[in-house]
This record gives structure tokens, C-alpha cells and sequence, in this order.
């Protein structure tokens, strides 16, 4: 009888060979490519561009949607969805806005509060997700009417204010001239990076999105993986929602509205496979700095929010179908 770490190990390494021969393709650096020539043309097109301020500004405002994306990637990575995550931004901010008054609690507690709130929020997407067997793109539909709600009723449906001044610099403050939502966005892109690429926990989450049979027969725990990487994905969200309350200095029940199709968005964009097994946080990262780019050179063209919704549809669009070619083609 064949012992069960055997295969385990046999097919985990086929995982990873696969996976970085998909990385040495000439496709992967498409995305970097077309960024690369997006800036050259908004330089050429608006020279306020390329200017410092303005590139730190598109970095800050990356910032949110990349801490969510991350987040998404792993679960997509997996073969799920998560269109949840812009309402744990808005329920999140409202449970860390609810303790960060001044002269009430240190900044630790509404930043561990909020964290909390949204690895529970996350967990709770993984427990139902993996108890129930109903497909992730309900459940999390269902979670995103009710933490939309728990964010009305916690904050009464009104913002939360008067936040103190060390809670407020963790999204508005700077360290040696660098803004703290930039400092904290390198930090995630690094772990989360590590995380996915460095730790047998990253291969089982290509392994469980590669092929479900092939993993379970290998051994690996397919709802253990999927709660873990739902509650991932809920504690980025709450990181998100604190560094987006404190940097509008108000805890808003109405944030986060459409986030979560920017975040799929920037995974898509930046070559996470919709059928899962496939995708890096450098793809990721890129993606989310596309779309932000786009959006801040059609600021700068003084082009209106309605046409921004057009092109951002058209890119996303485009994206899903490129992913569909790549899956014939490999097939």
C-alpha cells in the first residue's frame, strides 16, 4: 500500500513545476508590459503625470484596492469568490471608528477590533462556504447584503467621527516622508507574497484550484485550506477598512461600495485564473497599480466618472476573456 505523503509530495511538486513554468511564459509579463506603456502614454499625453506628488498619490490611493485584491487572490487562486470583502471594508471601519475617540482606548484596540471583525466576517464565509457546499458566489453575495446592514446598525446609519489623532495617522500619516498606507501595502505585498509562493499553505491553494479530486485524494484538507484562505481574505479586508476609515478620518457605513469588483478586477487583470490554480501577488500588484493608474490618467484628462465606469467594465472585460483563451489554449 502506497503511504499517504508519497503522492502527497509527488503531486505538490508537479503543482509547483507547473506553476512556475506558467510564470516563465512570454503571457505573464503582458500585463507588466501594457502598464509600462499605459504610463509612457500618460506622460507624453499629461505631464503632471510622472510627477512626484502625483505618482504618490496613485500609490495611496492603490493602496486600498491592492490590500483587497491580495486578499481575493487567494481565495480566486482556490477556485472561489468573494464579493463580500467591500462590505467588511464598511463594517470593519465602523467597529474600529467605534473605538478610536480620542481619550478613550490606545490605537491598538480599535486596529485588533477591526482586524478581528473581519477574520470573523471571513471565517464566517468559510464556514458556511465548506459546511453547506453552496457555491461561494451565494454565499458571499448573502454576506454582502448582511454586512452592508451591520455596518448601518452599528454606526445607526450615520459616519463615526472624532477619531484620535495616532488612529488617524495610520492612513493620513507619513514615516521618513513615505505615506503609512504606502509603507503598509509593501509590507502585506511582501508577506502575503511569501505566504503564497514560499509555504507548503500557498502550493495547497494551487493544488486545492488546480484540481479538487487530485488534492483530496493527495491527502490535503480542502475545507481546512478554504476556511483558512476565506479568513485571509476577511483579515485583508479589515486591514483595508482601517487604513480607508483612518485616512478619511470617519467611520463610513456606505465605504467600500464596488470595491470588491475593482479587487476581483485587479487579480483578473493581473493573471489569477478564474478556474483557479493560477495566479501571483505580483500580478496582482500590478493590476491593481493598472487600474489605478488608468483612473488617475482620466482624472487628469478631466474625463467624467461615467466614462472612468465604461473603460474600467471594458478592461475587466477584456481580461476575463484573455483568461478564457489562455484555459482553451493550455487545454
Amino acid at each position: 500500500m502506497i503511504p499517504t505523503q508519497k503522492p502527497k509530495s509527488t503531486y505538490l511538486n508537479q503543482v509547483g513545476e507547473s506553476y512556475k513554468t506558467r510564470l516563465r511564459g512570454l503571457s505573464t509579463y503582458g500585463i507588466l508590459l501594457a502598464f509600462i506603456a499605459i504610463c509612457i502614454v500618460l506622460a507624453l499625453i499629461t505631464p503632471r503625470f510622472l510627477t512626484i506628488s502625483n505618482l504618490t498619490i496613485v500609490l495611496t490611493q492603490v493602496s486600498i484596492n491592492a490590500l483587497l485584491a491580495f486578499g481575493v487572490t487567494f481565495v480566486i487562486i482556490t477556485g472561489g469568490i468573494d464579493l463580500s470583502i467591500g462590505s467588511m471594508v464598511a463594517v470593519t471601519g465602523v467597529v474600529a471608528a467605534m473605538f478610536a475617540h480620542p481619550d478613550t482606548y490606545p490605537v491598538g484596540v480599535p486596529l485588533l477590533m477591526g482586524l478581528l471583525t473581519g477574520l470573523l466576517f471571513g471565517a464566517f464565509n468559510g464556514l458556511v462556504i465548506t459546511r453547506s457546499k453552496v457555491h461561494p458566489f451565494i454565499v458571499t453575495l448573502g454576506t454582502m447584503t448582511m454586512g452592508r446592514g451591520l455596518a448601518l446598525i452599528l454606526s445607526k446609519g450615520r459616519p463615526i467621527s472624532n477619531l484620535s489623532d495616532e488612529f488617524n495617522f495610520i492612513g493620513g500619516g507619513q514615516v521618513l516622508g513615505i505615506p503609512m498606507p504606502i509603507i503598509i501595502l509593501i509590507v502585506f505585498f511582501i508577506i502575503c507574497s511569501v505566504l503564497l509562493q514560499k509555504t507548503v499553505l500557498g502550493r495547497y491553494m494551487y493544488a486545492v484550484g488546480g484540481n479538487e479530486q487530485a488534492a483530496r485524494a493527495s491527502g490535503i484538507s480542502l475545507n481546512k485550506v478554504k476556511m483558512v484562505v476565506y479568513t485571509l481574505c476577511g483579515g485583508l479586508a479589515g486591514l483595508a477598512g482601517i487604513v480607508l476609515t483612518s485616512r478619511i478620518t470617519t467611520g463610513q457605513p456606505n465605504a467600500g461600495a464596488g470595491f470588491e469588483l475593482d479587487a476581483i478586477a485587479a487579480a483578473i487583470i493581473g493573471g489569477t485564473s478564474t478556474s483557479g490554480g493560477t495566479g501571483t501577488m505580483t500580478g496582482t500588484l500590478i493590476g491593481a497599480l493598472l487600474i489605478g493608474v488608468i483612473s488617475n490618467g482620466l482624472d487628469l484628462l478631466n474625463v467624467t466618472s461615467y466614462y472612468q465606469q465604461v473603460v474600467m467594465g471594458i478592461i475587466i472585460i477584456g481580461a476575463v476573456v484573455l483568461d478564457s483563451w489562455n484555459q482553451n489554449r493550455n487545454k
